[in-house]
Parts: structure tokens; sequence; C-alpha cells
């Protein structure tokens, strides 16, 4: 494996969920691209952990569908498919209409500094960060909507979301216009314009599918 990992963890009983993390966060950024083999012996020399809390966070992300079995030894980051990513933004425009509807419904008022935030990010270099502003900004939709279940749900799919946002933030292409379609959803919301931030957020998430799917296609279709 060639890419590098951020971070060593201190020794502890637990830490299946931090080398879970460290693992998804490469996989998310690029720095560990789709077919990329690794082992559990690398990764645990690199966080200087033993192989145990390697293996079971291992075995979580070939449950999530983010790693699967290489031939031979170790396991390698699998490849992104557009079928499933389709499927996907499917779904999740389903649970943001609704939240967006319920947030509406209660003039709810978002923190302008996760837009502020967003812009500065927008602006620079670390996709990890682009990811996690954007992640925010939706997250807080779903806590306006006062239903609980609605974080629950999304939850299952954003770390799939957040590697296909990952493969399409290394251009920068797009990243401030997506900054302006939050800030237009989030004076809608406020407003109590139930139908207009529907509206908003539908055409939101189709212009996200579209340019993700058209985007991911290019990377696709570049020879290896």
């Amino acid at each position: 494996m060639h890419a590098k990992l951020s971070g060593k963890l201190q020794a502890r009983p637990h830490y299946v969920d931090e080398v879970y993390r460290i693992l998804l966060d490469a996989i998310s950024d690029g720095s560990l691209a789709p077919g990329s083999r690794i082992t559990q012996e690398d990764i645990a020399e690199q966080l200087k952990v033993s192989r145990s809390p390697v293996l079971q966070a291992i075995q979580l992300l070939k449950k999530d569908g983010l790693l699967q079995d290489a031939e031979g030894r170790g396991v390698m980051v699998a490849p992104l498919n557009l079928h499933h990513i389709g499927h996907l933004y499917q779904v999740r425009g389903a649970l943001e209409a609704l939240a967006t509807k319920l947030a509406a419904q209660q003039s709810a008022i978002l923190d302008p500094d996760l837009i502020r935030l967003g812009r500065k990010v927008a602006r620079g270099h670390d996709v990890r960060a682009m990811i996690e502003a954007d992640e925010a900004f939706h997250k807080a939709i779903y806590e306006a909507s006062g239903n609980p279940m609605i974080a629950e749900s999304a939850q299952v799919h954003w770390v799939h979301l957040r590697r296909v946002m990952g493969a399409v933030l290394q251009s920068a292409e797009q990243r401030m216009s997506i900054w302006d379609e939050h800030e237009e959803l989030a004076a809608a919301i406020a407003s109590g314009d139930e139908a207009g931030a529907i509206a908003i957020c539908e055409r939101h998430m189709n212009n996200a599918s579209d340019k993700l799917l058209s985007r991911l296609q290019e990377i696709l279709e570049q020879p290896s």
C-alpha cells in the first residue's frame, strides 16, 4: 500500500472505531483509491497497533461494502459502482426531502456558521474537511426536522456518500455552487416556505446526483 495513513493511535484496550475511522477517511479522501490493496500487517505497522483491531475494522468495512477480498493475500478498496451510487442518491433524495419538509414546517434556523465554514473549506484543498462540512450541513437539517429516525436512516448511507463526494471533490469545479444551493435551501427552510424548500432540496439532490455520476463516469473511463 503506497498511501500513508494519518495519525497514530495511543495504546489502549479498545480502538477498533479509531482504526475504522482512519481507514474510512483514507478511502473517502482518495488516499486509498479504488483497487488499492491493503494488509492487516501494513495497517497495524503504520498505526502502531496490534492486528486484532485492524482485523475487526477491516471486517466492518467489508460489511459496509467499502473493502473486498483481493486475489491472493489481503483486501482491496472496492471499485466504484455507478448503479449502486444512483440507487443511493434515490434513497438519499427521499430522506433529504422529508427532513427539509419537516424543518420548514418549523421555520428552523440553521447555524449560519455551517455555511461560512463550508465556503471557507471549499476555497482550500482539504477534501476531508469539505466532506465533513457538507455532512454537517445536511445533518443539521436532519436534526431540525425533529425526527431522529431520519438521521439514523441516513447514517447508513453516509459511509458511501463520503467516498463518492471525496472522489468528485478532488476537482475544484462546483465546490462553491454547492454552498450557494445550501444557503438558498437554509433561507427557504427558515422562512417556512415548505413547497419552495422542497423544490430547492430536490433540485440540489438532482444536481448533485447528475454531477457526481457524470464525474465518476469520467473517472472510471480514465486509463488505469
